[in-house]
């Protein structure tokens, strides 16, 4: 329903969702003249891999945008960071934070948004704690890894709004080209109304960290991050919520229930799973209340195996796989800027416009569906969407000595109940 009491269709409803994110900054990326050459601070919280290659895609967006502080618990990985951007940016010693506490440290400098690229367990706490200090975000995915981490984002995201920042996700697809111009026209109805969906990543396995002499349980796993569920959410959040997160887009709803399965084979550390399967049911309409709108699900980090990274979507005229292809025959130009860096210059369009974006809800909602796929596959039980919004699941660094044969010992394993510590 509208406002005004009238109906409005899904296909009206998501495109005018569509248009209104075009207005706030969105692909096609309207120039502003006011401010436009405004230089901007950033302040980078979680300085490893990702963290550092978020920087420089942030530079890279424009350049009257500098980093200017920077946070890790670490040390090292500070200093790694600094001298790998040194070129684009150097970061004053007075700017540079170490601890736990270093995220709110950088909060009250005078950075003008913060990228948040932590391990996933710090999402909502820093995001909230950014929100409420008055700064812009980008926040990378996932940004949870809990229910109850969920919900506290979300708020947070609300305060966003209320508080008119923005707020992007590095959910990159949602500013690539090729997707923004193909799922513009699935929902203008080229391939008919959508009937059905694949979300797949299935790759090798991530890299890892052994634990090193001198190394505490909190330190090695921190290290060694994207292996622990209560950091990472299981690989399916972390790594799969981008391929969800189309499938939400296309369809325009967050899911209403999962059923999902799972294992461990081949994982050299860490407490998580290697594979996932699920089915994940949407509603057609408003009205349906059963989810009759289904989406393969397949997540794997196992080496030399088969499988590919993609979607693929159904509808009742044709199909398409959501990024530059429709069985209906339109050609369209998909080539564009690099989206990692595409992102930044949509928030840096929105800050210095005045038009804020906020991405908090999308990532969000994207999120708690792979949490439901982790928690059904845990557990063997079907999910539902009201059931995840109100469960008081929080993940907690385990309390138990990690030897090898405790690891083992606390893997989940479907139609158990968990162990106790």
């Amino acid at each position: 329903m509208s406002a005004n009491g009238t109906h409005v269709s899904r296909r009206q409803f998501v495109k005018s969702a569509a248009v209104a994110a075009a207005a706030t900054g969105a692909f096609p990326y309207f120039a502003r003249a006011q401010g436009a050459e405004k230089p901007l601070k950033v302040g980078l919280i979680g300085c490893g891999g990702r963290g550092t290659g978020a920087a420089h895609d942030a530079m890279n967006a424009d350049p009257n945008v500098k980093v200017t502080a920077l946070a890790d618990v670490f040390k090292d990985r500070l200093e790694g960071c600094r001298n790998d951007i040194k070129n684009q940016s150097l970061v004053e010693d007075r700017y540079c934070f170490v601890g736990f506490d270093a995220y709110k440290k950088i909060l009250e400098t005078d950075v003008d948004y913060v990228i948040l690229a932590t391990p996933p367990y710090f999402r909502p706490e820093h995001f909230e704690a950014a929100i409420r200090a008055g700064k812009h975000v980008f926040t990378e995915k996932p940004v949870g890894v809990d229910p109850v981490g969920i919900r506290r984002f979300m708020a947070a995201g609300q305060e966003a709004r209320s508080r008119k920042l923005s707020v992007v996700a590095g959910t990159q697809r949602r500013h690539q080209k090729g997707y923004v111009e193909t799922i513009k026209r699935i929902h203008d109805g080229a391939i008919g109304d959508v009937v059905a969906g694949q979300a797949y990543w299935n790759g090798g396995h991530l890299w890892f960290r052994k634990r090193r002499p001198g190394w505490d349980d909190m330190e090695w796993m921190i290290r060694d991050w994207v292996n622990w569920c209560w950091l990472s959410g299981d690989h399916v959040v972390e790594q799969h919520v981008h391929n969800i997160d189309v499938m939400n887009w296309v369809i325009g709803r967050h899911c209403l229930k999962v059923l999902a399965m799972g294992g461990r084979a081949r994982r050299v550390t860490g407490d998580q799973y290697d594979y996932f399967a699920a089915d994940v049911c949407y509603p057609v309409n408003d009205k349906d209340k059963d989810g009759r709108l289904h989406v393969t699900s397949q997540c794997r980090q196992v080496d030399k195996c088969d499988g590919g990274v993609y979607e693929h979507v159904v509808g009742t005229k044709g199909f398409s796989n959501c990024n530059g292809w429709l069985s209906t025959g339109e050609k369209f130009d998909t080539k564009g800027t690099n989206p990692y860096v595409q992102e930044h210059k949509d928030l840096i369009a929105a800050i210095r416009g005045g038009e804020p974006l906020n991405e908090a809800q999308n990532v969000a909602e994207s999120t708690l569906t792979n949490i439901m796929i982790r928690m059904s596959a845990y557990t063997g039980r079907e999910i539902t969407w009201d059931e995840a919004m109100k469960s008081d699941l929080e993940l907690k660094k385990p309390d138990y000595e990690l030897t090898e044969e405790n690891i083992r010992a606390h893997v989940p394993i479907a139609g158990q109940p968990p162990k106790e510590a």
